[in-house]
């Protein structure tokens, strides 16, 4: 599926579109990903900031969607773990930008080239406000290893 129609299907999706998260942009080579969230009554907490699980929503799948369309089938990648720390209120319209670098992919097929090898790689992506102030910095750990019949065999 090419960027542009992933990013309309997406923007579509329930948990996204209810939330009131919008995928601004999705380069071809799915190496840059921008998102964002507009603050509406829906999305506010109590004190009237973005809700918390909002605000990681936004984050959610998209490293892991940009390593696997930017590695081959013979790679198995699955989100491992994630965590978010809440630096300061998120108000107004935040947004978050996802940039994979050519040398996060070579970390990433040096570390699973021998036969078990599972890279645990931790990505991170900071979600800012309109003034471009950091509000909260969610990051995330992928689970990436090659398919077992692609792997190098140790000793040969």
């Amino acid at each position: 599926m090419k960027a542009n129609a992933l990013r309309r299907g997406m923007n579509l999706w329930p948990p996204l579109l209810c939330a009131g998260i919008r995928i601004v942009r999705i380069s071809d080579d799915f190496r840059a990903v921008d998102v964002e969230l507009r603050e509406r009554v829906y999305n506010r907490n109590y004190v009237g900031c973005h809700f918390g699980g909002s605000l990681f929503a936004m984050t959610d799948p998209f490293w892991m969607l940009m390593v696997m369309r930017n590695l081959d089938r013979s790679y198995t990648v699955w989100d491992r773990s994630a965590g978010i720390d809440f630096l300061r209120p998120g108000r107004g319209t935040v947004s978050a930008s996802f940039r994979l670098a050519e040398a996060m992919l070579d970390e990433i097929r040096a570390n699973t080239q021998t036969q078990g090898s599972t890279f645990l790689r931790a990505f991170s992506v900071d979600i800012v406000n309109a003034e471009g102030e950091a509000v909260a910095r969610v990051s995330k750990t992928l689970h990436i290893r090659r398919k077992p019949d692609t792997r190098t065999r140790i000793g040969g």
